[in-house]
C-alpha cells in the first residue's frame, strides 16, 4: 500500500501545484472514517481506495480526482456525508464523490436490473464528468485484483459477469485498453477456469520451447527497419489469453489452428516514420491481405490511432504487427485519461460523439433488459467505415444498415428515411454497409420509423430511436381509441360530463393528465364501472352487474332487410355488432353484410345496394384481427391470455408469415361488438409480446 507521502510525491512530480495539504488530509480522512474496517483480504479496508489513488496517478490525473479516489467508498461505507466531503474539500470534489457513490448504491438490486442501472447511472454520470467513469474503472480494477479473496463462488462469478459485459467494454470504449485486458484476464480466470488454465499453460509452454522466438522476430523487425534508415523501438509479446479464447470461441477452433499468438508493437518517431515502416515490412515479408487497418487516418472513437497489420514470418509463422508513435502508445493504453484536458474547460478527445448516442439510448430505453441490448451494441462491436457524399466519415458496426447510418448522423434524419443510394446506387435499406461505403439517404418530409426496421438494424442507437417512435405511435392511437370509448360511456351517464368532472376522473385513478386517463381506457386498463365511478361517485352502486356476453345466446337481427330474406356476414371484412353496414344483393342470391369501408365494395358495383343497420338486441359476431408477435418465449402465451382476460372465443389461429424476430397471425374471433373487438385490439397493443394489432 502507498504511504501518504509516497502518494503526495506522485501528485506532485505531475502537478507541482497541486495543494499539498489538502491532500494529505484527505488521506488522513479515509484512513480515520474507515478505521478499523477489513477487506475480504484481511487488509485495513482504506488500503482500498489508497490503492484507487494509486491508479489514478499513474495515469496523471488532477488532485480533485486523487482526493475523490481516496474518499470514493467513505459516504457509502462510513458514517461521512457528502456534506461533510464538501464542509473539507469543496464542492467539485463532493460532487464527483457523489457520483462514484451513487454508482455503488445497487448492489442489492436483482442482477438484469443491477446491471442495466450500473450502466444507466454510469452514463448519465458521465455526461456530467468523465471523472467519475475512471475513479470507478479503477476501483473495479482493484476490487478485481483482490477478487480472489471473497469466499462465494457465487459472488465472484457474479462480479466476474458484470466486469466482463459492462466494465471492461466501457474501458474500451474510452480507450484504457490497459484497464480493459487486465479486467478481461482476471473475469476469464473466474468465468471460465478450465479455459483459462488451458490456455496459460499452453503459453507458458510456447514460451519454454521457442528459444527466444519472440526476441528474435522482434530483432529481426528492428534490423529490417535500421537498415532502412528508421530509429525504431520493437515490442513482442504474447496475445491476451482471453483475446485466445475469444477468438478459438468465435472462430470455432482449436488453439492449435491459431496461428497469430504473438503480436509485436513498433514505436516509431513521427506518422511519417508509421507508414514508411509498414512499407518495408511489406516489401521484407508477405503480409496477409485484409488483415491490414489504418487506425491513423481514421481513428476509433475512442481516439485509438495505428497502424495494424499482419506478416507470414520464416515456417508460415503468422505475426500481427502494430505501428504507432509513442505519443499514440501512450493514448491507445489509457485513452482519455492520457490525453485529459479538464482543466482548459475541454472535453477529451472521442467523448462526446459516442457519448451523446449512449445518454439518447438510456432516455430512449423502455425496460433494464432493452437498455443492455441497445448499450452493449454501442459500445462492444467491430466497426466499419462509411462516408456522407460530402465526406464525413462515420464509425459502425458491422452489418450496419443504411437505416444505422442515417441514425448516426442524426436522429431526425434516420426518423424521415425512405431511400438510400450506397456509391450512387439505390439500394434496399436493409443492405448491409462494406467499408469505406459512400452512403446518401433520401428522406420523406411526412415520413417515420417503420416497426419492419428493427428486422435488420444492428445499432443501439437505430434500435432505441425506431421502438420509442413506435411506442409514441401506439401511445396516440390508443388514446385515440379510448377517447371514442370514454365519450361512449359518458352517453350512458345521467348528466353531462365536462372538463370538471374529467380532471377530477384523472385525479380519483391516480393518474397524470386526461390523454393518460383515455389511454388506460383505449388499453382495457380501466372498465367501464371505474370510469363511470370515477366520473361520478356513487353512481355504479345501483346498477346491475353484467352478465357474461359469451353466456347469452348469440343473436344477429339486421334491419332494412325483407322478411325472409337470408343474408351472410362478408368474410373479407368481417363485420360485427357496431359497424356501420351495407348489404349487397345479386338477383337469385341472399344478402352480402359488408362494413361501409369494405374494400371489396368496389367490384358490387352492379349488385343492388341495401342500407342496414343491426337489430336492436344483435351481440355476436366474428371478427378478424392480424397480430405480429415478438419471437420469444411466452409470447403466444401473452397473446391467449389476453383473450381469455377479455372472454373472447378463438375461432382459428393461423400462423401467415415468419420472419425473424417477428411472427404473424391471423386470428379469427368471436365477439360481441365492436366495442368488445377495440378493448381487444387495445389490450393487445399495449402488450410487450406485441409488436403490432390490427383489425383485418
Amino acid at each position: 500500500m502507498l504511504r501518504q507521502y509516497e502518494l503526495v510525491e506522485r501528485v506532485l512530480e505531475y502537478e507541482p501545484d497541486a495543494d499539498e495539504a489538502m491532500l494529505n488530509r484527505a488521506y488522513v480522512y479515509t484512513v480515520q472514517k474507515h478505521g478499523s474496517q477489513k477487506r475480504a483480504s484481511g487488509d485495513p479496508y482504506f488500503s482500498h481506495p489508497v490503492e484507487v489513488a494509486g491508479l489514478m496517478t499513474d495515469l496523471k490525473l488532477d488532485q480533485e480526482t486523487i482526493i475523490t479516489a481516496l474518499l470514493h467508498d467513505t459516504v457509502e461505507d462510513t458514517l461521512a456525508t457528502i456534506d461533510d466531503v464538501r464542509a473539507n474539500f469543496g464542492s467539485e470534489v463532493a460532487r464527483l464523490v457523489d457520483g462514484v457513490t451513487k454508482l455503488s448504491k445497487i448492489e442489492a438490486m436483482p442482477e438484469d436490473e443491477r446491471a442495466a442501472e450500473n450502466l444507466r447511472k454510469f452514463l448519465l454520470a458521465m455526461s456530467e464528468d468523465i471523472r467519475v467513469l475512471l475513479v470507478k474503472l479503477a476501483d473495479r480494477l482493484h476490487n478485481m485484483r483482490t477478487l480472489h479473496f471473497i469466499k462465494s463462488e457465487e459472488k465472484r462469478r457474479r462480479i466476474a459477469r458484470e466486469t466482463i459485459d459492462i466494465y471492461a467494454p466501457l474501458a474500451e470504449r474510452v480507450g484504457m485498453y490497459e484497464y480493459m485486458r487486465e479486467m478481461q484476464l482476471l473475469a476469464f480466470e473466474q468465468l471460465e477456469p478450465a479455459a483459462y488454465k488451458t490456455i496459460t499453460d499452453r503459453l507458458t509452454h510456447i514460451r519454454e520451447q521457442d528459444g527466444g522466438q519472440v526476441d528474435a522476430i522482434a530483432l529481426a523487425i528492428k534490423q529490417a527497419l535500421s537498415e532502412a534508415g528508421l530509429s525504431v523501438e520493437v515490442i513482442g509479446r504474447e496475445k491476451h489469453p482471453y483475446s485466445i479464447w475469444h477468438k478459438m470461441a468465435e472462430r470455432h477452433v482449436t488453439f492449435e489452428q491459431i496461428t497469430d499468438i504473438m503480436a509485436f508493437r513498433v514505436i516509431c518517431e513521427s506518422e511519417a516514420d508509421c507508414y514508411r515502416a509498414l512499407g518495408i515490412l511489406h516489401t521484407t515479408w508477405q503480409f496477409l491481405p485484409g488483415r491490414f487497418k489504418d487506425y491513423i487516418s481514421t481513428p476509433k472513437n475512442n481516439g485509438y490511432r495505428s497502424l495494424h497489420t499482419a506478416l507470414i514470418y520464416e515456417n508460415s509463422m503468422r505475426v500481427e504487427v502494430q505501428l504507432r508513435t509513442r505519443e499514440m502508445h501512450r493514448r491507445n493504453e489509457f485513452g482519455l485519461a492520457a490525453h485529459w484536458a479538464y482543466k482548459q474547460g475541454e472535453r477529451p478527445d472521442g467523448q462526446v460523439g459516442w457519448l451523446r448516442d449512449l445518454i439518447e439510448i438510456v432516455d430512449a430505453s423502455h425496460d433494464p433488459e432493452e437498455l443492455l441490448e441497445h448499450t452493449r451494441l454501442a459500445i462492444y462491436q467491430d466497426r466499419i467505415f462509411a462516408f456522407t457524399p460530402k465526406g464525413s466519415l462515420f464509425q459502425l458496426p458491422k452489418g450496419a444498415t443504411p437505416v444505422d447510418f442515417a441514425f448516426a448522423v442524426h436522429t431526425d434524419l434516420g426518423a424521415q428515411t425512405v431511400g438510400a443510394k450506397i456509391n450512387g446506387r439505390h439500394m434496399p435499406l436493409r443492405t448491409q454497409l462494406g467499408n469505406g461505403d459512400v452512403v446518401e439517404i433520401v428522406k420523406g418530409k411526412d415520413s417515420e420509423p417503420q416497426l419492419s426496421w428493427l428486422g435488420f438494424v444492428v445499432t443501439g442507437k437505430a434500435r432505441a430511436a425506431i421502438r420509442r417512435a413506435v411506442r409514441q405511435k401506439e401511445h396516440t392511437e390508443v388514446a385515440e381509441l379510448g377517447r371514442k370509448l370514454f365519450d361512449e360511456i359518458a352517453s350512458r351517464m345521467p348528466a353531462k360530463i365536462g372538463k370538471k368532472a374529467r380532471t377530477a376522473a384523472v385525479e380519483r385513478l391516480d393518474l397524470s393528465s386526461e390523454d393518460e386517463l383515455m389511454y388506460a381506457i383505449g388499453a382495457a386498463k380501466l372498465d367501464d364501472r371505474a370510469v363511470m365511478e370515477a366520473l361520478v361517485p356513487g353512481y355504479t352502486a345501483d346498477l346491475p352487474v353484467e352478465e357474461d356476453w359469451l353466456k347469452r345466446e348469440r343473436v344477429i337481427s339486421i334491419r332494412g332487410l325483407t322478411a325472409g330474406v337470408g343474408f351472410q356476414l362478408a368474410e373479407c371484412c368481417h363485420p360485427v355488432p357496431g359497424d356501420r353496414i351495407v348489404g349487397l344483393r345479386k338477383p337469385g342470391e341472399g344478402v352480402e353484410v359488408h362494413a361501409i369501408d369494405c374494400l371489396s365494395l368496389a367490384n358490387g358495383l352492379e349488385s343492388d345496394w341495401l342500407d342496414l343497420s343491426w337489430g336492436q338486441r344483435s351481440s355476436g359476431a366474428i371478427g378478424r384481427v392480424r397480430v405480429v408477435l415478438y419471437d420469444q418465449m411466452g409470447a403466444l402465451a401473452d397473446m391467449t391470455g389476453i383473450f381469455a382476460t377479455n372472454h373472447v372465443n378463438v375461432k382459428t389461429l393461423d400462423q401467415v408469415q415468419y420472419e425473424p424476430p417477428f411472427a404473424t397471425y391471423d386470428i379469427d374471433l368471436e365477439v360481441q361488438d365492436v366495442a368488445h373487438l377495440t378493448r381487444i385490439l387495445s389490450a393487445l397493443r399495449a402488450s410487450d409480446a406485441v409488436a403490432q394489432a390490427e383489425r383485418v
